[in-house]
């Protein structure tokens, strides 16, 4: 066994927590098996349920207004330091970084494989096609030195395969709150259902080799994905239904036999807790904290209160957030009138919501949920009677984390880099031609 524990960062794309171990009706039996074997949470977050922002934070442990991807890499966002990547802290304590598949905090659309590998800071790119069979092969040949191994696969993201086997009939599929049961809608389901399947035979390729070759001893795996399902209200929004994210860890030393974590936590806890049980000294600018004491049962509460940010996904949408255990604050600072319609991607979903006039419909500038009474936040509590020492708490608590965290949305729009595409907030899908920032 080597001396320091390998790691397998395994992602997907657009998943949410819409997989078997948290109860939803999709078969992903290979996902299913990691949780019974390791630790799920079940109340874990992203920062920013938008794409590049979130990986980017899961990867640097800062927020993304303090990282500088405040909006998405093919786009033309990027990093301010792209040697704040985990892999730079790794590298000190002799791990080798190995990257295979989808990562989506570097746009290398100029680039061939090699070069983006290096500018992110990765030793080895095992390429982008054929992901699962390559991680594979790696895992059957590794090196001598402790590895980190990062697989992205592209699931499931739309656009959803179309359906081709029994468990996926839309006959019988249940749509996620907060949308209609329509056949429509229950279409859209059934095909990210396809999907999550397709996701979870992948990714069960990587891990049976992980088991065949004897490393799964030695090795953490942390399985996430980036934000919630492409669809209306969960993507790019700060409800839970878009910053609720699937997180599961299976390896040594406490990360096994099927234990279920309740408390609030962050893909800002990845970075510090591999610190943490590594023996690393963390970065200053982290801001999450170890999850170790929560395996370890010696704590049942790590985060009184968790924060969110929107600025650019396919247009710029300013939002912010602070969640604790009862309450969730939202805020927009655009002033709009109108939702961000580019921000959703196209879809049955998103077809019938405008065939019922959604585009007309006025978002709400400031909001309050009881996330106990009403979990899937539909009933805006601000300027109702009894709330308002809640509601002056909760923006308290959110312009305090502002300021320090030096976010810039203090001092009024959050400008775009130069060369960056952005599509206009008043169009309709994120498919039109952006502008050029």
């Amino acid at each position: 066994m080597k001396t320091k524990p390998n790691i397998l960062y395994i992602h997907s794309h657009d998943t949410g927590r819409y997989i078997q171990p948290y109860g939803y009706p999709v078969e992903t039996p290979n996902l299913q098996k990691l949780a019974e074997q390791g630790v799920l949470f079940r109340q874990n977050f992203c920062t920013n349920p938008t794409c590049s922002p979130s990986r980017a934070s899961l990867l640097t442990g800062t927020y993304p207004h303090e990282n500088g991807m405040i909006g998405l890499a093919h786009r033309g966002f990027s990093l301010n330091d792209y040697g704040e990547h985990i892999v730079h802290t790794l590298r000190t304590k002799g791990y080798v970084s190995v990257l295979a598949g989808f990562q989506h905090i570097l746009h290398s659309g100029k680039w061939d494989d090699e070069e983006t590998t290096r500018a992110i800071g990765y030793d080895q790119h095992l390429g982008e096609r054929g992901r699962d069979e390559r991680a594979a092969a790696f895992l059957e040949n590794p090196p001598d030195q402790p590895f980190f191994l990062s697989v992205g696969f592209s699931e499931t993201h739309r656009e959803f395969p179309e359906i081709d086997e029994a468990p996926d009939d839309p006959r019988y599929v249940c749509p996620p709150p907060p949308l209609p049961d329509t056949p429509e809608i229950r279409q859209d389901m059934a095909r990210f259902q396809a999907s999550a399947r397709i996701l979870d035979r992948r990714m069960g390729v990587v891990l049976d080799a992980l088991d065949r070759t004897g490393l799964a001893e030695n090795t953490l795996v942390i399985c996430t994905t980036d934000h919630g399902i492409a669809f209306p209200r969960m993507k790019c929004n700060l409800h839970d239904s878009g910053t609720g994210v699937m997180l599961i860890l299976r390896g040594p030393d406490g990360f096994s036999g099927g234990k279920v974590v309740d408390a609030m936590t962050s893909h800002l806890d990845i970075f510090p807790t591999l610190c943490d049980w590594i023996g690393i000294e963390p970065p200053a600018r982290l801001r999450g904290k170890s999850l170790l004491p929560l395996i370890r049962g010696e704590q049942d509460v790590l985060h009184d209160q968790l924060v969110f940010e929107v600025n650019y996904h396919a247009a710029y949408e300013p939002m912010r957030a602070v969640r604790t255990r009862r309450w969730k604050y939202i805020k927009r600072y655009d002033g709009r009138t109108r939702p961000v319609l580019p921000n959703a991607d196209d879809g049955e979903s998103k077809s019938v919501w405008l065939e019922h006039g959604w585009r007309d419909r006025t978002p709400p500038q400031e909001m309050l949920y009881d996330l106990v009474f009403d979990p899937n936040e539909a009933n805006n509590l601000v300027g109702r009677p009894g709330y308002e020492d809640t509601l002056a708490d909760m923006r308290t608590r959110l312009a305090r984390w502002m300021e320090e965290t030096r976010d810039p949305l203090r001092e009024g729009k959050i400008a775009a880099p130069a060369g960056a595409f952005v599509n206009d907030p008043d169009g309709l899908s994120p498919q039109e031609p952006p502008n050029l920032a």
